[in-house]
Protein backbone atom coordinates (compact mmCIF):
# COMPACT_ATOMS: atom_id res chain seq x y z
CA UNK A 1 0.00 0.00 0.00
CA UNK A 2 1.52 3.34 -1.04
CA UNK A 3 2.13 6.19 1.38
CA UNK A 4 0.00 9.31 1.86
CA UNK A 5 0.27 12.15 -0.62
CA UNK A 6 2.29 15.31 -0.03
CA UNK A 7 -0.66 17.62 0.55
CA UNK A 8 -1.51 15.77 3.73
CA UNK A 9 1.96 16.20 5.20
CA UNK A 10 1.95 18.62 8.10
CA UNK A 11 -1.81 18.49 8.59
CA UNK A 12 -2.61 17.70 12.19
CA UNK A 13 -5.39 15.13 12.68
CA UNK A 14 -7.76 16.57 15.25
CA UNK A 15 -9.98 13.48 15.59
CA UNK A 16 -10.29 9.80 14.62
CA UNK A 17 -12.98 10.55 12.06
CA UNK A 18 -12.98 8.94 8.66
CA UNK A 19 -13.14 12.44 7.14
CA UNK A 20 -9.82 13.45 8.61
CA UNK A 21 -6.93 13.51 6.18
CA UNK A 22 -5.31 10.05 5.87
CA UNK A 23 -7.92 8.21 7.94
CA UNK A 24 -9.21 6.43 4.83
CA UNK A 25 -6.23 4.09 5.16
CA UNK A 26 -8.21 1.85 7.52
CA UNK A 27 -10.68 1.24 4.71
CA UNK A 28 -7.87 0.50 2.28
CA UNK A 29 -6.21 -1.86 4.77
CA UNK A 30 -9.40 -3.90 4.86
CA UNK A 31 -8.67 -5.10 1.31
CA UNK A 32 -5.31 -6.52 2.37
CA UNK A 33 -6.98 -8.04 5.43
CA UNK A 34 -9.53 -9.72 3.13
CA UNK A 35 -6.76 -11.52 1.25
CA UNK A 36 -5.18 -12.67 4.52
CA UNK A 37 -8.56 -13.82 5.85
CA UNK A 38 -8.94 -16.04 2.80
CA UNK A 39 -5.64 -17.69 3.71
CA UNK A 40 -6.77 -18.04 7.32
CA UNK A 41 -10.04 -19.68 6.28
CA UNK A 42 -8.21 -22.09 3.97
CA UNK A 43 -5.80 -23.02 6.76
CA UNK A 44 -8.73 -23.54 9.11
CA UNK A 45 -10.46 -25.89 6.66
CA UNK A 46 -7.22 -27.70 5.90
CA UNK A 47 -6.60 -28.43 9.57
CA UNK A 48 -10.15 -29.70 10.03
CA UNK A 49 -9.75 -31.95 6.98
CA UNK A 50 -6.55 -33.38 8.47
CA UNK A 51 -8.38 -34.07 11.73
CA UNK A 52 -11.16 -35.84 9.83
CA UNK A 53 -8.58 -38.01 8.05
CA UNK A 54 -6.74 -38.93 11.26
CA UNK A 55 -10.03 -39.72 12.99
CA UNK A 56 -11.08 -41.93 10.08
CA UNK A 57 -7.77 -43.80 10.20
CA UNK A 58 -8.03 -44.29 13.96
CA UNK A 59 -11.58 -45.60 13.62
CA UNK A 60 -10.44 -48.09 10.98
CA UNK A 61 -7.51 -49.30 13.08
CA UNK A 62 -9.71 -49.60 16.17
CA UNK A 63 -12.36 -51.56 14.27
CA UNK A 64 -9.80 -53.93 12.74
CA UNK A 65 -8.06 -54.66 16.04
CA UNK A 66 -11.21 -55.21 18.07
CA UNK A 67 -12.90 -57.24 15.37
CA UNK A 68 -10.02 -59.70 15.51
CA UNK A 69 -10.11 -59.77 19.33
CA UNK A 70 -13.85 -60.45 19.42
CA UNK A 71 -13.72 -63.10 16.70
CA UNK A 72 -10.87 -64.92 18.47
CA UNK A 73 -12.40 -64.42 21.91
CA UNK A 74 -14.86 -66.62 23.78
CA UNK A 75 -17.97 -64.62 22.84
CA UNK A 76 -20.33 -66.41 20.45
CA UNK A 77 -23.70 -66.26 18.76
CA UNK A 78 -25.96 -63.26 18.31
CA UNK A 79 -24.22 -61.22 21.01
CA UNK A 80 -20.95 -61.64 19.11
CA UNK A 81 -22.65 -60.32 15.98
CA UNK A 82 -24.08 -57.40 17.97
CA UNK A 83 -20.63 -56.62 19.36
CA UNK A 84 -19.05 -56.82 15.91
CA UNK A 85 -21.73 -54.42 14.67
CA UNK A 86 -19.88 -51.64 16.50
CA UNK A 87 -16.79 -52.37 14.43
CA UNK A 88 -18.87 -52.29 11.26
CA UNK A 89 -20.30 -48.96 12.39
CA UNK A 90 -16.79 -47.58 12.92
CA UNK A 91 -15.69 -48.69 9.46
CA UNK A 92 -18.70 -47.05 7.82
CA UNK A 93 -18.33 -43.86 9.85
CA UNK A 94 -14.66 -43.84 8.90
CA UNK A 95 -15.64 -43.86 5.25
CA UNK A 96 -18.03 -40.95 5.82
CA UNK A 97 -15.34 -38.91 7.56
CA UNK A 98 -13.00 -39.57 4.67
CA UNK A 99 -15.73 -38.21 2.43
CA UNK A 100 -15.96 -35.14 4.69
CA UNK A 101 -12.22 -34.68 4.37
CA UNK A 102 -12.47 -34.95 0.60
CA UNK A 103 -15.34 -32.44 0.43
CA UNK A 104 -13.49 -29.92 2.60
CA UNK A 105 -10.33 -30.08 0.51
CA UNK A 106 -11.64 -30.72 -2.98
CA UNK A 107 -14.64 -28.39 -2.80
CA UNK A 108 -14.45 -25.79 -0.03
CA UNK A 109 -10.69 -25.28 0.06
CA UNK A 110 -10.40 -25.10 -3.71
CA UNK A 111 -13.39 -22.75 -3.94
CA UNK A 112 -11.80 -20.24 -1.57
CA UNK A 113 -8.47 -20.55 -3.33
CA UNK A 114 -9.97 -19.86 -6.74
CA UNK A 115 -12.11 -16.97 -5.48
CA UNK A 116 -9.10 -15.38 -3.81
CA UNK A 117 -7.15 -15.66 -7.03
CA UNK A 118 -9.95 -13.99 -9.00
CA UNK A 119 -10.70 -11.26 -6.44
CA UNK A 120 -7.14 -10.18 -5.59
CA UNK A 121 -4.61 -9.40 -8.31
CA UNK A 122 -0.99 -9.06 -7.27
CA UNK A 123 1.23 -6.37 -8.73
CA UNK A 124 4.77 -6.88 -9.90
CA UNK A 125 6.03 -4.29 -7.40
CA UNK A 126 4.12 -5.84 -4.51
CA UNK A 127 0.69 -5.29 -3.06
CA UNK A 128 -2.65 -5.77 -4.77
CA UNK A 129 -4.19 -3.90 -7.63
CA UNK A 130 -7.46 -3.45 -5.70
CA UNK A 131 -5.60 -1.86 -2.79
CA UNK A 132 -3.82 0.63 -5.05
CA UNK A 133 -7.03 1.54 -6.85
CA UNK A 134 -8.84 2.24 -3.59
CA UNK A 135 -5.97 4.30 -2.21
CA UNK A 136 -5.67 6.32 -5.43
CA UNK A 137 -9.43 6.95 -5.39
CA UNK A 138 -9.34 8.24 -1.82
CA UNK A 139 -6.31 10.40 -2.52
CA UNK A 140 -7.94 11.94 -5.57
CA UNK A 141 -11.16 12.64 -3.69
CA UNK A 142 -9.33 14.11 -0.68
CA UNK A 143 -6.64 16.11 -2.42
CA UNK A 144 -8.62 19.34 -3.22
CA UNK A 145 -10.20 19.49 0.19
CA UNK A 146 -6.92 18.70 1.92
CA UNK A 147 -5.25 21.54 -0.01
CA UNK A 148 -7.87 24.03 1.17
CA UNK A 149 -7.57 22.63 4.65
CA UNK A 150 -3.88 23.46 4.64
CA UNK A 151 -4.70 26.99 3.56
CA UNK A 152 -7.21 27.30 6.38
CA UNK A 153 -4.66 26.02 8.85
CA UNK A 154 -2.08 28.51 7.58
CA UNK A 155 -4.59 31.42 7.70
CA UNK A 156 -5.63 30.45 11.18
CA UNK A 157 -2.02 30.37 12.28
CA UNK A 158 -1.34 33.80 10.80
CA UNK A 159 -4.46 35.25 12.38
CA UNK A 160 -3.59 33.86 15.77
CA UNK A 161 -0.05 35.23 15.45
CA UNK A 162 -1.41 38.70 14.56
CA UNK A 163 -3.72 38.64 17.52
CA UNK A 164 -0.83 37.75 19.76
CA UNK A 165 1.31 40.53 18.34
CA UNK A 166 -1.53 43.05 18.79
CA UNK A 167 -1.98 42.11 22.39
CA UNK A 168 1.74 42.48 23.00
CA UNK A 169 1.85 45.94 21.33
CA UNK A 170 -1.12 47.18 23.35
CA UNK A 171 0.52 45.96 26.52
CA UNK A 172 3.77 47.76 25.73
CA UNK A 173 1.94 50.98 24.91
CA UNK A 174 0.05 50.84 28.19
CA UNK A 175 3.21 50.31 30.17
CA UNK A 176 5.08 53.09 28.35
CA UNK A 177 2.51 55.71 29.41
CA UNK A 178 3.43 55.07 33.00
CA UNK A 179 7.18 55.35 32.28
CA UNK A 180 8.39 58.99 32.50
CA UNK A 181 11.73 58.06 30.98
CA UNK A 182 10.30 57.57 27.50
CA UNK A 183 10.36 60.55 25.16
CA UNK A 184 7.38 61.40 22.96
CA UNK A 185 9.08 59.97 19.88
CA UNK A 186 9.41 56.51 21.40
CA UNK A 187 5.86 56.61 22.63
CA UNK A 188 4.73 57.52 19.10
CA UNK A 189 6.46 54.41 17.68
CA UNK A 190 4.70 52.17 20.14
CA UNK A 191 1.37 53.65 19.24
CA UNK A 192 2.07 53.13 15.51
CA UNK A 193 2.95 49.51 16.13
CA UNK A 194 -0.29 48.94 17.94
CA UNK A 195 -2.13 50.43 15.00
CA UNK A 196 -0.34 48.26 12.50
CA UNK A 197 -0.93 45.10 14.58
CA UNK A 198 -4.64 45.89 14.64
CA UNK A 199 -4.64 46.20 10.90
CA UNK A 200 -2.76 42.87 10.56
CA UNK A 201 -5.32 41.21 12.79
CA UNK A 202 -8.13 42.47 10.62
CA UNK A 203 -6.34 41.39 7.45
CA UNK A 204 -5.42 37.91 8.68
CA UNK A 205 -8.86 37.44 10.10
CA UNK A 206 -10.40 38.28 6.78
CA UNK A 207 -8.08 35.85 5.00
CA UNK A 208 -8.77 33.14 7.58
CA UNK A 209 -12.49 33.55 7.23
CA UNK A 210 -12.22 33.52 3.45
CA UNK A 211 -10.18 30.28 3.36
CA UNK A 212 -12.53 28.70 5.85
CA UNK A 213 -15.47 29.63 3.69
CA UNK A 214 -13.80 28.13 0.67
CA UNK A 215 -13.15 24.94 2.65
CA UNK A 216 -16.78 24.82 3.68
CA UNK A 217 -17.82 25.23 0.07
CA UNK A 218 -15.50 22.37 -0.98
CA UNK A 219 -16.64 20.04 1.79
CA UNK A 220 -19.82 18.75 0.09
CA UNK A 221 -17.90 17.76 -3.03
CA UNK A 222 -15.19 16.27 -0.87
CA UNK A 223 -17.74 14.19 1.02
CA UNK A 224 -19.40 13.07 -2.18
CA UNK A 225 -16.14 11.93 -3.73
CA UNK A 226 -15.03 10.19 -0.57
CA UNK A 227 -18.41 8.48 -0.24
CA UNK A 228 -18.15 7.22 -3.80
CA UNK A 229 -14.75 5.60 -3.29
CA UNK A 230 -15.81 4.25 0.09
CA UNK A 231 -18.89 2.62 -1.45
CA UNK A 232 -16.67 0.94 -4.01
CA UNK A 233 -14.61 -0.51 -1.17
CA UNK A 234 -17.81 -1.49 0.61
CA UNK A 235 -19.03 -3.36 -2.45
CA UNK A 236 -15.72 -5.22 -2.73
CA UNK A 237 -15.85 -6.14 0.95
CA UNK A 238 -19.51 -7.14 0.62
CA UNK A 239 -18.53 -9.69 -2.02
CA UNK A 240 -15.96 -11.20 0.33
CA UNK A 241 -18.35 -11.30 3.28
CA UNK A 242 -21.12 -12.89 1.24
CA UNK A 243 -18.65 -15.38 -0.22
CA UNK A 244 -17.39 -16.31 3.24
CA UNK A 245 -20.97 -16.83 4.43
CA UNK A 246 -21.66 -19.06 1.43
CA UNK A 247 -18.52 -21.11 1.99
CA UNK A 248 -19.18 -21.49 5.71
CA UNK A 249 -22.67 -22.79 4.98
CA UNK A 250 -21.21 -25.36 2.59
CA UNK A 251 -18.63 -26.38 5.18
CA UNK A 252 -21.45 -26.77 7.70
CA UNK A 253 -23.33 -29.06 5.33
CA UNK A 254 -20.21 -31.17 4.77
CA UNK A 255 -19.57 -31.48 8.51
CA UNK A 256 -23.16 -32.12 9.55
CA UNK A 257 -23.48 -35.89 9.21
CA UNK A 258 -26.86 -35.85 10.96
CA UNK A 259 -28.49 -34.86 7.68
CA UNK A 260 -26.71 -37.56 5.69
CA UNK A 261 -29.07 -40.44 5.00
CA UNK A 262 -26.32 -43.05 5.01
CA UNK A 263 -25.15 -41.78 8.42
CA UNK A 264 -28.61 -42.30 9.88
CA UNK A 265 -28.76 -45.74 8.29
CA UNK A 266 -25.50 -46.72 10.03
CA UNK A 267 -26.96 -46.24 13.48
CA UNK A 268 -30.34 -47.62 12.50
CA UNK A 269 -28.56 -50.77 11.36
CA UNK A 270 -26.41 -50.78 14.51
CA UNK A 271 -29.50 -50.61 16.68
CA UNK A 272 -31.11 -53.46 14.76
CA UNK A 273 -28.01 -55.64 15.11
CA UNK A 274 -27.92 -55.03 18.85
CA UNK A 275 -31.62 -55.75 19.25
CA UNK A 276 -31.23 -59.04 17.35
CA UNK A 277 -28.93 -60.30 20.12
CA UNK A 278 -30.91 -63.13 21.75
CA UNK A 279 -29.62 -64.76 24.91
CA UNK A 280 -32.01 -67.71 24.53
CA UNK A 281 -30.84 -68.33 20.97
CA UNK A 282 -27.16 -68.14 21.98
CA UNK A 283 -27.69 -70.55 24.86
CA UNK A 284 -29.55 -72.91 22.55
CA UNK A 285 -26.66 -72.74 20.06
CA UNK A 286 -24.07 -73.39 22.77
CA UNK A 287 -26.09 -76.36 24.07
CA UNK A 288 -26.30 -77.86 20.59
CA UNK A 289 -22.67 -77.24 19.60
CA UNK A 290 -20.73 -77.25 22.85
CA UNK A 291 -23.02 -78.88 25.42
CA UNK A 292 -25.36 -81.81 25.98
CA UNK A 293 -26.83 -81.41 22.50
CA UNK A 294 -23.66 -82.73 20.89
CA UNK A 295 -23.68 -86.23 19.47
CA UNK A 296 -21.73 -88.93 21.28
CA UNK A 297 -20.23 -92.22 20.16
CA UNK A 298 -21.35 -94.10 23.23
CA UNK A 299 -19.41 -97.31 23.99
CA UNK A 300 -21.15 -100.47 22.73
CA UNK A 301 -20.40 -104.13 23.07
CA UNK A 302 -17.91 -105.23 20.45
CA UNK A 303 -17.40 -108.90 19.59
CA UNK A 304 -13.84 -110.07 19.54
CA UNK A 305 -12.43 -110.48 16.07
CA UNK A 306 -9.31 -112.38 15.27
CA UNK A 307 -8.72 -110.23 12.22
CA UNK A 308 -8.82 -106.98 14.22
CA UNK A 309 -6.71 -108.17 17.14
CA UNK A 310 -4.55 -110.78 15.56
CA UNK A 311 -1.23 -111.67 17.24
CA UNK A 312 1.54 -113.31 15.37
CA UNK A 313 3.10 -116.31 17.03
CA UNK A 314 6.81 -116.62 17.49
CA UNK A 315 6.98 -119.01 14.56
CA UNK A 316 5.05 -116.55 12.34
CA UNK A 317 7.35 -113.73 13.42
CA UNK A 318 10.34 -115.76 12.28
CA UNK A 319 8.76 -116.15 8.85
CA UNK A 320 7.90 -112.47 8.54
CA UNK A 321 11.44 -111.18 8.77
CA UNK A 322 10.56 -107.82 7.20
CA UNK A 323 8.84 -106.42 10.30
CA UNK A 324 7.63 -107.16 13.83
CA UNK A 325 4.37 -106.62 15.71
CA UNK A 326 4.30 -105.87 19.41
CA UNK A 327 1.02 -106.67 21.13
CA UNK A 328 -0.52 -106.84 24.55
CA UNK A 329 1.07 -103.66 25.92
CA UNK A 330 -0.51 -102.55 29.20
CA UNK A 331 1.05 -99.34 30.50
CA UNK A 332 1.10 -98.36 34.12
CA UNK A 333 1.67 -95.10 35.98
CA UNK A 334 0.72 -91.90 34.09
CA UNK A 335 0.30 -93.77 30.80
CA UNK A 336 -3.08 -95.25 29.87
CA UNK A 337 -3.44 -98.53 28.03
CA UNK A 338 -4.70 -98.22 24.45
CA UNK A 339 -7.14 -100.76 22.93
CA UNK A 340 -5.83 -102.92 20.16
CA UNK A 341 -8.41 -101.47 17.72
CA UNK A 342 -6.41 -98.25 17.60
CA UNK A 343 -3.15 -99.97 16.73
CA UNK A 344 -0.86 -98.22 14.28
CA UNK A 345 0.77 -100.06 11.44
CA UNK A 346 4.35 -100.03 10.26
CA UNK A 347 5.69 -101.71 7.15
CA UNK A 348 9.29 -101.91 6.01
CA UNK A 349 10.53 -102.16 2.42
CA UNK A 350 12.57 -105.31 2.00
CA UNK A 351 15.18 -103.67 -0.21
CA UNK A 352 15.79 -100.87 2.30
CA UNK A 353 16.01 -102.54 5.68
CA UNK A 354 16.72 -106.21 6.07
CA UNK A 355 16.01 -106.46 9.77
CA UNK A 356 14.33 -104.19 12.28
CA UNK A 357 14.75 -105.05 15.88
CA UNK A 358 12.00 -102.76 17.11
CA UNK A 359 10.02 -100.21 15.12
CA UNK A 360 8.48 -98.65 18.19
CA UNK A 361 10.12 -97.36 21.32
CA UNK A 362 7.97 -97.24 24.45
CA UNK A 363 10.47 -94.94 26.13
CA UNK A 364 10.09 -92.11 23.63
CA UNK A 365 8.24 -89.07 24.98
CA UNK A 366 5.56 -87.02 23.19
CA UNK A 367 8.11 -84.72 21.59
CA UNK A 368 9.67 -87.57 19.59
CA UNK A 369 9.74 -86.75 15.89
CA UNK A 370 8.63 -90.33 15.11
CA UNK A 371 5.24 -89.90 16.84
CA UNK A 372 2.08 -88.92 15.00
CA UNK A 373 -0.18 -86.02 16.05
CA UNK A 374 -2.68 -88.28 17.77
CA UNK A 375 0.09 -90.00 19.68
CA UNK A 376 1.44 -86.68 20.93
CA UNK A 377 -1.96 -85.49 22.06
CA UNK A 378 -3.09 -88.74 23.68
CA UNK A 379 0.34 -89.76 24.95
CA UNK A 380 -0.56 -93.40 24.36
CA UNK A 381 1.46 -96.34 23.15
CA UNK A 382 0.21 -97.80 19.85
CA UNK A 383 0.66 -101.34 18.57
CA UNK A 384 2.63 -101.88 15.41
CA UNK A 385 1.68 -104.48 12.85
CA UNK A 386 3.50 -105.49 9.71
CA UNK A 387 1.84 -105.98 6.34
CA UNK A 388 3.09 -106.87 2.93
CA UNK A 389 6.67 -106.31 2.02
CA UNK A 390 5.92 -103.96 -0.83
CA UNK A 391 3.99 -101.53 1.41
CA UNK A 392 5.63 -98.09 1.62
CA UNK A 393 7.55 -97.13 4.72
CA UNK A 394 6.56 -93.73 6.21
CA UNK A 395 9.45 -91.31 6.53
CA UNK A 396 8.34 -90.09 9.95
CA UNK A 397 8.87 -93.61 11.36
CA UNK A 398 12.51 -93.95 10.36
CA UNK A 399 14.50 -96.45 12.36
CA UNK A 400 17.48 -94.10 12.11
CA UNK A 401 16.23 -91.78 14.83
CA UNK A 402 18.96 -90.94 17.26
CA UNK A 403 16.66 -90.94 20.29
CA UNK A 404 15.42 -94.51 19.73
CA UNK A 405 17.47 -96.90 21.88
CA UNK A 406 16.10 -99.89 19.94
CA UNK A 407 17.03 -98.67 16.46
CA UNK A 408 19.96 -100.46 14.90
CA UNK A 409 22.88 -98.78 13.20
CA UNK A 410 23.65 -102.05 11.53
CA UNK A 411 21.42 -102.98 8.61
CA UNK A 412 21.80 -106.65 9.46
CA UNK A 413 20.60 -106.13 13.01
CA UNK A 414 23.79 -107.43 14.62
CA UNK A 415 23.97 -104.84 17.42
CA UNK A 416 21.93 -104.91 20.61
CA UNK A 417 21.66 -102.03 23.13
CA UNK A 418 21.58 -104.59 25.92
CA UNK A 419 24.83 -106.30 24.90
CA UNK A 420 26.86 -104.03 27.15
CA UNK A 421 24.87 -105.12 30.19
CA UNK A 422 24.96 -108.89 29.65
CA UNK A 423 26.97 -111.35 27.62
CA UNK A 424 25.18 -114.07 25.61
CA UNK A 425 26.26 -116.75 28.10
CA UNK A 426 25.36 -114.83 31.26
CA UNK A 427 21.96 -114.71 32.97
CA UNK A 428 20.71 -111.23 33.85
CA UNK A 429 17.97 -110.13 36.21
CA UNK A 430 15.43 -107.87 34.51
CA UNK A 431 12.26 -106.04 35.56
CA UNK A 432 9.03 -105.90 33.54
CA UNK A 433 8.07 -102.43 32.29
CA UNK A 434 4.57 -103.39 31.12
CA UNK A 435 1.97 -106.05 31.66
CA UNK A 436 2.24 -108.86 29.14
CA UNK A 437 -0.21 -111.67 28.50
CA UNK A 438 1.36 -114.63 26.77
CA UNK A 439 -0.33 -115.39 23.46
CA UNK A 440 1.28 -118.81 22.93
CA UNK A 441 2.09 -121.74 25.22
CA UNK A 442 5.82 -121.03 25.03
CA UNK A 443 5.39 -117.35 26.07
CA UNK A 444 5.59 -115.96 29.57
CA UNK A 445 2.94 -113.78 31.24
CA UNK A 446 3.87 -111.13 33.81
CA UNK A 447 2.83 -107.82 35.31
CA UNK A 448 4.63 -104.51 35.26
CA UNK A 449 7.24 -104.51 38.04
CA UNK A 450 7.71 -108.30 38.15
CA UNK A 451 11.30 -109.52 38.12
CA UNK A 452 12.58 -112.40 36.05
CA UNK A 453 15.84 -113.80 34.72
CA UNK A 454 16.91 -113.29 31.13
CA UNK A 455 18.54 -116.49 29.98
CA UNK A 456 19.28 -115.62 26.35
CA UNK A 457 19.70 -112.35 24.46
CA UNK A 458 17.00 -111.32 22.05
CA UNK A 459 16.94 -112.93 18.66
CA UNK A 460 16.46 -111.31 15.27
CA UNK A 461 12.72 -111.03 15.87
CA UNK A 462 13.15 -109.13 19.18
CA UNK A 463 12.30 -112.02 21.53
CA UNK A 464 14.22 -113.09 24.62
CA UNK A 465 14.18 -116.30 26.61
CA UNK A 466 13.64 -115.90 30.34
CA UNK A 467 12.66 -117.63 33.57
CA UNK A 468 10.13 -116.48 36.14
CA UNK A 469 10.79 -116.83 39.84
CA UNK A 470 8.32 -119.77 39.91
CA UNK A 471 10.64 -121.62 37.52
CA UNK A 472 8.51 -121.20 34.37
CA UNK A 473 10.68 -120.76 31.27
CA UNK A 474 9.43 -119.05 28.08
CA UNK A 475 9.73 -116.27 25.58
CA UNK A 476 8.84 -112.57 26.05
CA UNK A 477 9.30 -109.35 24.04
CA UNK A 478 12.75 -107.93 24.71
CA UNK A 479 11.58 -104.33 24.91
CA UNK A 480 9.05 -105.10 27.66
CA UNK A 481 11.78 -105.33 30.29
CA UNK A 482 14.78 -103.43 31.49
CA UNK A 483 17.93 -104.63 33.31
CA UNK A 484 17.93 -104.26 37.08
CA UNK A 485 20.78 -101.92 37.98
Amino acid sequence: MSGSYDDSVGVEVSSDSFWEVGNYKRTVKRIDDGHRLCNDLMNCIHERARIEKVYAQQLTEWAKRWKQLVEKGPQYGTVERAWCAFMSEAEKVSELHLEVKGSLMNEDFEKIKNWQKEAFHKQMMGGFKETKEAEDGFRKAQKPWAKKLKEVEAAKKAYHAACKEEKLAVSRETNSKADPALNPEQLKKLQDKVERSKQDVLKTKEKYEKSLKELDNATPQYMENMEQVFEQCQQFEEKRLRFFREVLLEVQKHLDLSNVASYKNIYRELEQNIKTADAVEDLRWFRANQGPGMSMNWPQFEEWSADLNRTLSRREKKKASDGVTLTGINQTGDQVSQPNKHSSSLSVQSNTVQSVQSSYNPFEDEEDTGSTVSEKEDNKIKNVSSYEKNQSYPTDWSDEESNNPFSSTDANGDTNPFDEDASPAMEVRVRALYDYEGQEQDELSFKAGDELTKMENEDEQGWCKGRLDNGQVGLYPANYVEPIQ
